[in-house]
């Protein structure tokens, strides 16, 4: 059966046994993903980059740069960018240290040996959780974006919406006529792409206005 992910997003494989890389990318290949393999976590960071879209199969246990301590770079690197979904690939020894990994971000783990269809659902499941991630991060940059570029003015008059306060309530506040209030509360209403006051309090608690 043919698997369909957004056409920017690939799986990550890194593993430094070369059989496993090779069988996890035919594996997933074969059902229709984008992979790219590397043999260390040193090699997969010389590409890395938080706008890379798709998700990581990671070993927990690998020569040089450990999985756990890559996944603690991404984690740092990540800032504002969503974190890539990581898999992490384990012995069973290993359990308890994924299982600290899943509390500070990683999507999941999978035990060796693993099954097949198994392996292929978490990556389905890792790739739309990233899509929706990313979309959920398009929106809140859009409304930093459109915050920035209102006028000191126009934000004192949208801090004043989103608290509730009636126009003439907010004219008295700032010592200007209601017509002139109206006039702004138009501008932020068009500037943040907002129809109701329900939507500006949303954009602007994504936008992290304050």
């Amino acid at each position: 059966m043919t698997r369909t992910a957004a056409p920017e997003q690939i799986v990550y494989v890194v593993d430094d046994d070369e059989a496993m890389r090779d069988s996890a990318a035919w594996l997933l290949e074969s059902r229709g993903f984008r992979v790219r393999t590397f043999e260390s976590a040193e090699a997969f960071l010389e590409i890395y980059g938080p706008a890379l879209s798709g998700c990581l199969v990671l070993d927990v246990r690998m020569p040089g740069m450990s999985g756990l301590e890559l996944f603690d770079k991404l984690r740092q690197t990540a800032g504002r960018t969503p974190l890539i979904p990581v898999i992490f690939v384990t012995g069973h020894g290993d359990v308890p240290m994924a299982v600290g990994a899943l509390k500070q971000g990683a999507a999941d783990f999978i035990e060796k040996p693993f099954n097949d269809n198994e392996l292929v659902r978490l990556v389905e499941q890792c790739l739309a959780r990233e899509c929706e991630q990313r979309a959920r991060h398009h929106i809140v940059l859009d409304d930093m974006r459109r915050l920035e570029s209102l006028t000191e003015r126009e934000k004192e008059v949208m801090r004043l919406i989103v608290a509730g306060r009636l126009n003439k309530q907010i004219a008295d506040d700032l010592g200007i006529s209601i017509k002139t209030v109206e006039v702004h509360r138009a501008r932020v209403m068009e500037k943040m792409d907002v129809r109701a006051v329900a939507e500006l309090v949303q954009a602007v608690m994504r936008g992290g206005f304050r």
